[in-house]
C-alpha cells in the first residue's frame, strides 16, 4: 500500500482544554537568527556565521462567527496594566481516525490584534473573525 502525505484540512486547536473550531490556523513558523562575525586576525575573508536568538512569527486564528460567541474579545479585553492572560494552546494535525500527527504547543500566547469580518452587501460567504496571537515558543511533536 501506497503511503501518501497527511492532509491539511483535518485539525484541532485546544486552549484551556476547550476545543475550538477554526477554519484556518497560519503563522506555525519558527526561524534562528543569524550571526555573523570575523575578528580581525582570522586569515579567512569572510564572515563565520554562528546560530543566534529564535524567532517565532504571531500565529493567526481564522473562524466563523457566531451569535453570542465573543471570546476572542473576552481575551484580548483582559489586558491591564501592561499585564494579560497568557494561555498555552496545542494545535493537532490529525489523521483519518481523529488522531494527532502532527502537535504545535504554542507556549504563552496571547492576542495582539481582533478582527471582525468585513462587509459586503453582495457576498455570499460566512463572516470570518481573525485573531493574532503572539507567543514565546513553539515546540513540535511528531506523533
Amino acid at each position: 500500500m501506497a503511503e501518501y502525505p497527511v492532509s491539511k484540512f483535518h485539525f484541532q486547536v485546544e486552549w484551556g482544554g476547550t476545543r475550538i473550531g477554526f477554519t484556518e490556523v497560519s503563522g506555525l513558523d519558527v526561524e534562528t537568527e543569524v550571526i555573523e562575525y570575523r575578528d580581525g586576525a582570522s586569515p579567512e575573508y569572510h564572515k563565520r556565521k554562528m546560530p543566534g536568538m529564535q524567532k517565532f512569527a504571531n500565529i493567526v486564528l481564522k473562524r466563523g462567527t457566531f451569535k453570542t460567541d465573543n471570546e476572542y474579545f473576552i481575551w484580548w479585553n483582559t489586558v491591564k496594566l501592561n499585564t494579560i492572560e497568557r494561555r498555552d494552546i496545542t494545535i493537532s494535525l490529525l489523521n483519518e481516525e481523529h488522531e494527532p500527527v502532527v502537535t504545535w504547543k504554542v507556549k504563552n500566547a496571547w492576542p495582539t490584534k481582533v478582527q471582525s469580518t468585513d462587509l459586503k452587501a453582495d457576498a455570499n460567504e460566512v463572516a470570518i473573525e481573525t485573531l493574532e496571537l503572539a507567543h514565546e515558543g513553539i515546540s513540535i511533536q511528531n506523533e
